[in-house]
């Protein structure tokens, strides 16, 4: 019998991915944030590059669909995210 090995793909929380990493977004957690966040770019499938941290980490500004925005840190909780190799 043949054996497959499947690898686990760690979902990360925007707020949590250092600066200067790239990821892509995968999905979110809150249902109500969706729209705001899609109306913002923050859609599925998307590349984000964390560009900076406020000193006390919020806000946290990013790069998406080619231009910057600054997202709260409880709206970066909301996005789950995959880095990119």
């Amino acid at each position: 019998m043949e054996q497959h090995s499947f690898e686990a793909v760690m979902m990360k929380r925007l707020s949590d991915i250092g600066i200067g990493r790239v990821v892509v977004i995968k999905s979110f957690e809150n249902n109500e944030i969706f729209l705001k966040l899609m109306e913002m770019g923050c859609v599925p499938g998307e590349h984000v590059r964390v560009e900076q941290k406020a000193p006390l980490g919020d806000p946290i500004a990013i790069t998406v669909s080619g231009y910057n925005l600054s997202l709260r840190l409880d709206e970066a909780r909301n996005i789950f995210v995959e880095e990119v190799a």
